[in-house]
């Protein structure tokens, strides 16, 4: 596969995503089997080759939207695995108010919530730079002495491949109540399950006006919105 340019600069930004619950079932042997908490934490490292106007790679005053969406999945939340033996008792807790139920089809954990952020916020970029910028990597913190990376597979080293912007924009979950939608403060007690990219194309990278297809306009009001 050929290369493209170099990334040549970088910017980081760090972002709370709440207080978060794990049941890993998987753990037999460990107490993560039973649920837990931390304090999550992520820090995403975005890349490109041109700076934009006002000599930035990207604006962080326009990722509030980005922070709303990364915490309404993890703030408050449960998170467990779609094949939890458990998962119909968690749900039914979930129906009587007990937890605030989120399902993901991959498994759980912060090395699962690392390549999740990923995701998302590379389709967020994507779509807010019109391609310009992307991620090269994502580290969710469990605490200060626990953190896994998810890095771009599209990105050796400091070298971005020539269709990472095209592909790293992914779809990564949707709701199963048709009622609520992503860009909701208040996701209730809903089963959410990511998808793999080909399955739907609802959240896919957006190409043309930095607005994000049913979203309304992701950036309005931040300097983004303007152009």
């Amino acid at each position: 596969m050929s290369l493209m340019s170099n990334t040549n600069f970088q910017s980081t930004k760090v972002i709370e995503l709440g207080s978060c619950a794990f049941r890993q079932w998987r753990a037999t042997d460990s107490h993560c089997r039973h649920i837990h908490g931390y304090q999550l934490k992520a820090k995403i490292w975005f890349g490109c080759k041109t700076l934009d106007d006002r000599n930035w790679v990207v604006d962080f005053g326009g990722l509030k939207d980005l922070k709303a969406e990364l915490q309404g999945w993890f703030d408050h939340t449960l998170t467990v695995a779609a094949d939890d033996p458990e998962l119909e008792l968690l749900r039914q807790l979930a129906v009587k108010d007990v937890v605030n139920l989120r399902v993901f089809e991959g498994g759980v954990g912060i090395e699962k919530t690392a390549e999740f952020v990923f995701k998302l916020t590379q389709d967020f970029i994507t779509a807010a730079s019109s391609g310009r910028c992307w991620v090269n990597a994502v580290e969710v913190f469990e605490h200060a002495d626990n953190s896994a990376v998810y890095s771009n597979p599209l990105v050796l080293g400091n070298t971005l491949l020539s269709n990472a912007p095209q592909e790293t924009g992914a779809v990564i979950a949707t709701l199963t109540n048709e009622t609520d939608t992503l860009s909701q403060a208040n996701f209730g007690n809903v089963f959410v399950s990511p998808l793999q990219p080909q399955q739907s194309t609802d959240r896919a990278a957006h190409v043309g006006p930095n607005t994000s297809s049913g979203k309304g306009d992701w950036f309005a009001g931040t300097s983004w919105g303007n152009k």
